[in-house]
């Protein structure tokens, strides 16, 4: 039985309609304007901050946390007190305190790096990455993406290529390459904002710095509430801001 032309008018237009949606849903901005639109949420933010919280570490993080913190190392989980201090552009220090034992700390100065006391590789992994991608700021943001852009490059990822993933239940923009193993940037898709880093140090450790929950009062955008630091598949390290001062003095000794 013929159909009539009407009805398959109607069906034409259905499909094409249908696979427009999909293609626009598909959509994927490049690179460059996932970084300047990060960048451009973060201008109005505060410069400063000081958060402190709790700071627990798990597998071999406990053996490497309290062997620099005096603190004994046969459980499978150590807890500690933790600050972090941000000083925008580019100043970053993450301290690491036991109530009875050591105080040790990891400094990111525009790009160097500094450690006072034994270091607990997580802490300097987590305050290198938290400084690079969230302590940026600048007269120009073309110059700024372009510093963000040379970094990431610097870890292996390359920012052309972009893609879309899932991140807990949130959207994800995902810069680098989608392969197994490979360097990778994370954004959140909705409001912007960093959302995990994947990449090899210079000796081929895998690291995976993840940034949790921007909806606290402590911390509000300016950094996530939680910070996670993974070493291959095992997580090594958990922050978790408790309070934050947008308006603490810093020291310039303390960068």
């Amino acid at each position: 039985m013929s159909t009539p032309d009407g009805v398959v008018m109607k069906r034409t237009i259905l499909l094409v309609g249908v696979l427009a949606s999909l293609s626009a849903g598909a959509y994927v901005l490049p690179g460059g304007s996932i970084l300047r639109r990060m960048l451009a949420a973060r201008e109005d933010l505060p410069l400063t901050l000081k958060a402190d919280g709790s700071l627990h570490f798990y597998g071999p993080g406990v053996k490497e946390a309290g062997a620099a913190l005096g603190l004994p190392t046969d459980r499978p989980e150590l807890e500690a007190d933790g600050t972090v201090y941000m000083r925008v552009p580019g100043r970053c220090r993450f301290e690491a305190r036991a109530q009875e034992g050591n105080a040790v700390a990891s400094v990111s100065s525009e790009g160097r790096k500094r450690v006072e006391g034994t270091e607990i590789p997580a802490v300097s992994e987590a305050v290198q990455q938290l400084c690079a991608v969230l302590a940026v700021r600048g007269d120009s943001t073309g110059d700024v993406r372009e510093a963000l852009d040379g970094y990431l490059r610097s870890l292996g990822i390359d920012p052309r290529v972009t893609s879309l993933a899932r991140f807990g239940g949130d959207v994800v923009y995902v810069l680098g390459q989608q392969a197994e193993g490979k360097s990778q940037f994370w954004v959140y898709k909705d409001a912007f904002r960093p959302a995990r880093l994947r990449y090899k140090d210079g000796k081929g450790t895998e690291w995976d710095v993840r940034f949790l929950d921007y909806t606290s009062s402590a911390t509000g955008e300016l950094m996530p509430r939680t910070l996670e630091v993974w070493r291959g598949t095992e997580r090594v390290l958990r922050f978790t801001a408790l309070t934050g001062d947008t308006r603490a003095r810093m020291a310039d000794t303390l960068f």
